[in-house]
């Protein structure tokens, strides 16, 4: 891959106690609805504050970003993604009671599998404000060649006053890759848990 992918990241946060790559996504909507009910009662993280129809809502968007994504030449492999973000995001770790990190080299992706949004994929798709990152699906030269003009939200938007953009977020439409990494054990490191990683997974 190009070398200018090679100081670039992504990163994927969660609850310690539930582990990595765990999503409401991968499950049948009932059973999806029933731990989301389970979280919104605790009304502890961040999730809490989801609607009730953020199953649904999240189920459409997922596929509308996936027909996009082959549109735009993607091949994924997966019918829902994995989700990450382009760069470290403070506000994200504020999410969870007891956050962990998984970063992988942006370079050690295919790029027919992963798809980007400039924001979290809900504004993305739903907020109507004329910019023109708004309801588009980018590949991974795209979402670079936007970075270079705006720059990257978690940095110029840390506190949300600017709109609803507080990251760029990555679309993962593959196991392999994720698998290698999630199998590694994982290793605390004061003030910033995380798990090391080789560079040639």
């Amino acid at each position: 891959m190009s070398s200018c992918f090679e100081n670039h990241f992504l990163y994927h946060y969660y609850e310690a106690k539930i582990g990595a790559f765990i999503s409401l996504s991968d499950l049948p909507l009932d059973e999806a609805e029933k731990i989301l009910d389970h979280i919104r009662a605790e009304g502890v993280v961040f999730a809490s504050r989801r609607s009730k129809e953020y199953m649904s809502i999240r189920r459409q968007l997922e596929e509308k970003a996936r027909k996009m994504f082959i549109e735009k030449g993607g091949r994924p492999r997966r019918l829902v993604p994995h989700y990450m973000t382009l760069g470290e995001c403070l506000w994200l770790k504020e999410w969870y009671k007891e956050y962990r990190e998984i970063r992988i080299p942006l370079m050690n992706f295919d790029p027919k599998i992963i798809s980007f949004t400039y924001g979290d994929l809900f504004p993305t798709m739903r907020y109507q404000d004329g910019k023109p990152y708004r309801n588009n699906i980018y590949r991974l030269d795209e979402i670079l060649d936007l970075v270079s003009v705006y720059g990257y939200p978690q940095e110029w938007n840390k506190d949300g006053k600017l709109g609803p953009e507080r990251y760029i977020e990555a679309q993962v439409w593959d196991n392999e890759l994720i698998a290698k990494y999630i199998s590694l054990k994982e290793i605390d490191i004061p003030g910033n848990p995380q798990y090391q990683v080789p560079n040639d997974v």
